[in-house]
């Protein structure tokens, strides 16, 4: 929806349309923006939306062999930990800026605002391509880590199953499927499918902590043992080992940031987005702690779980730890579950993102992913588009699975850097913009969060091109950094050939 100058331009009196009482309507025209689609989501919901998103069981168990590699318990359980602090100072950096600028644009609009005027409009585009990246290839990493974990878990049952690339290519559509109709055709149920999420994730875990414990067909480990094992000789990194069991920690809340594509269908999204991001952390780490406890209680040895059908450790450990296959099922039954209600949750986020992107004018054909379906309320072509994509770099699993890990780390890596842009301009402006925001940190604890986020992400994006396993050959080889920067000259040459002349950047504002 191409949009003049003079129409971008928000002058700064139209701030008293924004109080304490005022309707969204006149918040988001301070934004530059009518309200197209229907604010049906509560600050709980929105907060059982990012639990569903983050998934534990499934974003912590399902790349746990990168944790065993990186030294077993102690990269599990200290890594989780650690992952606390990192994560909650991303968090609550990207939830002040959420708070000044609630709307689904999210981090390239947040970046247009707070950079210069000469340099926001590019800075804006690039950051955006980035993030629209990094929402589809994240929610690609869920989908198709569905269907891996699927056939892993029938290996429980058939020792010798090992799925052919085009069967693991048809379950991998079959979810994406289910997810588009869901998503297109039960948005109004969407709110109580993500309460539903976060009850199920609870009960969950506590019966697989009841279960592993009781059962425990592998032996209990002792406490020192249980939270201090290391070994570091299966990864060959030696005494880097440690960082790269931080992998299915990072995992899980690398996309703490995807809900404030929601921010358009909250009440009051200025106090309520933030508030979901940053409580986020905190509720996710205290479930997940009790899921990774007793993993790291009885945890069957190390080499053996590197030999896991499918190098997918989570159903070989509920397998071997319960002692049968109806036992590993049960519990690989209430993961599948978690997985697929991550699955709806997170391609919603990604759809919103993607419409969003367009509604800016910063897609090619803009006007057909821009559109709100009005008898559903749901921008169909944009959930249509993030499922397409994601079947296309699917394909690219049938000629090379190196490649296509290297999509999925990217879709972390790509997260990161969309989150790292808006905070590192919003710090080295001195913080003035987020210093308005109705929900913000002291200027001290503000500040050191920003500094310790920009951090974490930097080495972040260093960690996820890291192969897991050393030496390397062109099939272990991590890509991942390749890849991105790939997009990202892609997306910068596209600016420069056309997108500078036809994409303006989101409309200016004060902020709220």
């Amino acid at each position: 929806m191409a949009t003049t100058e003079n129409e971008k331009i928000m002058h700064s009196n139209d701030k008293a349309l924004v109080d304490d009482g005022a309707d969204e309507l006149g918040t988001l025209a301070v934004l530059g923006y009518k309200q197209e689609l229907k604010r049906n989501r509560s600050l709980f919901t929105l907060l059982f939306q990012s639990l569903a998103i983050a998934a534990v069981p499934f974003g912590e168990g399902g790349p746990l062999l990168s944790a065993v590699y990186g030294g077993g318990q102690l990269s599990i359980f200290v890594g989780w930990i650690i992952l606390l602090f990192l994560a909650s100072s991303v968090a609550v950096s990207l939830a002040e800026i959420a708070s000044r600028y609630p709307t689904s644009a999210g981090p390239y609009y947040w970046s247009y605002q707070l950079a210069t005027p000469r340099n926001r409009t590019v800075l804006s585009f690039i950051n955006g391509w980035v993030w629209l990246i990094g929402n589809w290839t994240i929610t690609l990493s869920v989908n198709f880590g569905l269907a891996s974990l699927i056939t892993a878990t029938a290996a429980m049952y058939h020792p010798d199953f090992a799925a052919e690339a085009w069967q693991l290519l048809l379950i991998f559509y079959a979810i994406l499927l289910v997810s588009f109709v869901i998503c297109t055709f039960g948005n109004q149920f969407l709110p109580m499918v993500d309460t539903l999420c976060a009850g199920w994730t609870a009960i969950s875990i506590f019966i697989i902590l009841i279960a592993l414990s009781v059962k425990a067909a592998a032996g209990r480990h002792s406490a020192g043992y249980t939270l201090g094992h290391y070994d570091k000789s299966l990864s060959g990194w030696g005494g880097f080992t440690f960082f790269i069991g931080l992998l299915p920690a990072a995992y899980t809340f690398s996309a703490i940031g995807m809900i404030s594509a929601m921010a358009e269908e909250v009440h009051d999204p200025t106090i309520k987005v933030p508030q979901a991001i940053a409580l986020s952390v905190p509720v996710l780490w205290f479930f997940g702690l009790f899921f990774v406890i007793p993993i790291c209680a009885t945890l069957p040895p190390l080499a053996d779980i590197t030999e896991a059908p499918g190098a997918q450790a989570l159903p070989y450990i509920f397998h071997t730890v319960m002692g049968t296959p109806g036992g590993g099922l049960g519990l690989m039954f209430l993961v599948l579950a978690i997985t697929m209600f991550c699955s709806i949750s997170i391609t919603v986020a990604a759809s919103r993102t993607t419409w969003a992107f367009a509604r800016d004018d910063a897609i090619p054909i803009s006007k057909i992913w821009s559109h709100v379906n009005p008898s559903l309320g749901v921008p169909v072509w944009a959930l249509l588009l993030v499922t397409v994509v994601q079947m296309l770099l699917g394909l690219i699993n049938l000629g090379s699975t190196s490649a296509f890990t290297a999509f999925v780390s990217v879709g972390v890596q790509a997260l990161q850097v969309s989150y790292g842009i808006p905070i590192a301009l919003s710090l080295f402006s001195r913080r003035i913009q987020v210093s308005q925001a109705r929900w913000k940190l002291p200027t001290l604890i503000g500040t050191t969060a920003n500094v310790v986020a920009l951090c974490w992400i930097a080495f972040e994006v260093v960690l996820f091109s890291m192969p897991t396993v050393l030496p390397v050959d062109k099939t272990t080889m991590n890509y991942a950094s390749v890849v991105l920067m790939g997009f990202m000259t892609i997306a910068a040459v596209w600016y420069f050939i056309y997108a500078r002349k036809a994409y303006k950047g989101p409309p200016v504002t004060d902020g709220l």
